[in-house]
């Protein structure tokens, strides 16, 4: 489980800050400029609030938010009394609401006053669930069944420590919808993940637990800006980056994306890093800042970091173009499986697409469980070792089928599919879990995916495979065009087969309005194959 002299968490280490560094700002959402002394205090009222409520030690809280400045503070005072929070994607209904409060054992839910409705809906549903904070959005009063954030957040006049203290083996709660099945929650432990994300920019959190040291050691602190929703992995870590580097995380007002808003955000705030969904962001701020290059100065950013999704080579060289400065992360981690790799772009030294450089503590093991050798074209599923989750919350089959041992240690190996190259390169090629098996040859979507997206008429496409008599399945493209043209089905499959093996190229090509990505750049395979299916009568 880690070094014994281990105890990080992230409430002494916030505390630490927060008595140290009490006028840095911390949050800032639209005209909320909020110091660590403000949201220390703020969130020990949060903290009393729970504790009264009869909350006890590792009880679950769900946050169904969207990004505010409510989002983080309220999470500090989770952690301060000993709870575990648990993100809610705030585009489920209620069905998926009473699945995953149910199943995370949520004993209360921090909640958007515009999800009052729905919230009240799934009440009879979630008997467990004995608070609900209301966090005002103007959309309408606080229902009676609820407590007004404000009020929670005012709760405390002194610093808030439960009977049962705070421990490194408390966990935090990701819960992660991947490509199939229902959501599952991953268990990470706060010693672990504040080691890993603490420790990308101070090797003291590496180390036997000091917060004196930790905080001694911070420099100004990172302004981080999480793009992305909070509520998905992407976008929470790197706002605790931010936090653990006693910096500032800055939230943006919009509730979709808006390329303007997001640039408008960076110069404003002299953002430093700022998080987002590879091409699905990076291509709208590319667009922008080559048809209006002056409007933005965006050198304060050092860096700008992607995870799980497509960042394509032509894209990153564009954006360096604009400020040769920042350094462009693409990393290849997942929910489960933080550090399996990453690429890392600078002005003149774009990575390629989908190529990535093997994780100090992973390795690609093939069907047998040996090492792929580097440039045999064998394809393998990458695992990482070292700081693991615990596993699947209430799942120990799905948690014996990720994480397991190999020569005595334990891996995550999440089902990532790879092949390594000559140069001990990564070449990613996507999840097992909707691989299309196609006259008895493995065909990876992202791969074809990828190859389709270079295409100058295709905005967006995902690939999927549907029922055919002579080869099982049937690689069918599902294209989103870009603006003002349809590009033809033969073209694209010529193009295709121009990058990739033949048999990897699409043998039908259905158009769409929209793929209808979400928010953290996943796509629903499920229904778009059953689109697909539909439109070709399959």
């Amino acid at each position: 489980m880690g070094d014994t002299t281990e105890n990080w968490n992230f409430a002494d280490v916030i505390e630490g800050i927060a008595d140290r560094y009490g006028d840095r700002t911390l949050l800032v959402h639209g005209d909320v400029h909020r110091t660590w002394a403000e949201a220390d205090r703020r969130a020990d009222g949060i903290a009393r609030t729970l504790l009264d409520a009869g909350a006890v030690e590792q009880d679950k809280v769900a946050q169904y938010l969207y990004n505010c400045d409510a989002y983080m503070e309220s999470q500090m005072g989770i952690f301060k009394a000993g709870l575990v929070p648990v993100n809610t994607n705030y585009r489920y209904v209620e069905d998926e609401l009473a699945y995953l409060w149910d199943n995370a054992d949520a004993v209360a839910v921090i909640f958007h006053g515009c999800f009052a409705d729905r919230c009240d809906a799934v009440r009879p549903r979630v008997p467990n669930v004995r608070t609900w904070i209301w966090v005002d959005d103007g959309t309408g009063p606080c229902p009676d069944w609820a407590i007004p954030y404000e009020q929670a957040a005012s709760a405390a006049t002194e610093r808030v420590v439960p009977p049962w203290g705070r421990s490194g083996d408390h966990i935090l709660m990701l819960y992660t919808g991947g490509t199939t099945g229902m959501p599952k929650g991953v268990m990470w432990r706060q010693t672990d993940l504040i080691s890993i994300l603490g420790g990308n920019t101070n090797p003291v959190f590496a180390g036997p637990t000091d917060v004196a040291a930790a905080v001694d050691s911070l420099a100004e602190g990172l302004v981080v800006l999480p793009a992305c929703p909070l509520m998905h992995g992407t976008g929470w870590f790197n706002a605790l980056i931010g936090m653990l580097t006693g910096g500032t995380v800055v939230t943006m007002e919009g509730r979709t994306f808006d390329v303007v808003e997001m640039l408008d955000t960076i110069e404003r705030e002299g953002v430093n890093g700022a998080a987002i969904v590879g091409d699905a962001f990076a291509k709208p701020m590319l667009a922008a800042l080559d048809a209006q290059p002056d409007r933005w100065d965006i050198s304060s950013l050092k860096m700008m970091s992607s995870s799980g999704v497509m960042w394509s080579e032509a894209t990153k060289e564009g954006l360096l173009r604009h400020h040769a400065g920042m350094l462009l992360v693409d990393a290849f981690s997942s929910s489960e499986a933080l550090g399996m790799g990453q690429s890392v772009s600078a002005a003149g030294a774009a990575a390629k697409t989908a190529k990535f450089s093997l994780g100090q503590n992973a390795r690609v093991i093939d069907d047998d469980g040996h090492d792929v050798e580097p440039g045999s074209g064998t394809i393998g599923r990458v695992a990482v070792a070292g700081r693991v989750p615990v596993g699947y919350y209430k799942d120990p089959e799905k948690t014996a089928a990720t994480f397991i041992t190999i020569d005595g240690q334990r891996y995550s190996m999440p089902g990532d599919y790879a092949t390594v190259e000559a140069d001990g390169s990564l070449t990613l090629l996507g999840r097992g879990s909707v691989c299309i098996n196609t006259g008895g040859e493995k065909v990876f979507p992202e791969e074809v995916e990828e190859a389709l997206k270079t295409h100058p008429e295709v905005r967006d496409a995902v690939v999927v495979g549907v029922p055919d008599e002579k080869f099982g399945q049937a690689i069918t493209a599902v294209v989103e065009p870009a603006d003002g043209g349809q590009p033809a089905e033969n073209e694209l499959i010529a193009h295709v087969k121009g990058r990739l093996a033949s048999y990897k190229a699409p043998r039908h090509v259905v158009y769409v309005p929209t793929i209808g990505r979400a928010a953290n750049g996943k796509v629903d395979y499920k229904g778009l194959t059953t689109h697909a299916r539909a439109e070709l009568g399959r």
